[in-house]
């Protein structure tokens, strides 16, 4: 049978920031800082390592700044090394 629905893979045109974190103590800081990003309007994506201690971002610079970013990561309880 021939396949004539084609699913595009939307491209993505966000900026990526990769923050490296301190004050992660399990699973659960990592989930908390992917939920309060993703609720951000102009977070397109964030994915929290907890082993890693670091959280990679990506966003759209035309909605939301690197630094409201970084103010709700603090805003949280987790310092932000770089």
């Amino acid at each position: 049978m021939l396949n004539i629905f084609k699913t595009k893979r939307k491209k993505s045109e966000g900026k990526k920031v990769i923050l490296k974190l301190d004050g992660l103590h399990c699973t659960s800081c990592s989930l908390n800082i992917d939920g309060e990003l993703e609720d951000m309007p102009g977070v397109i994506s964030a994915n929290t390592s907890y082993a890693k201690s670091q959280s990679q971002i990506e966003f759209d610079p035309q909605q939301v700044s690197k630094q409201k970013i970084k103010q709700a990561v603090e805003k949280l309880g987790y310092q932000i090394i770089n």
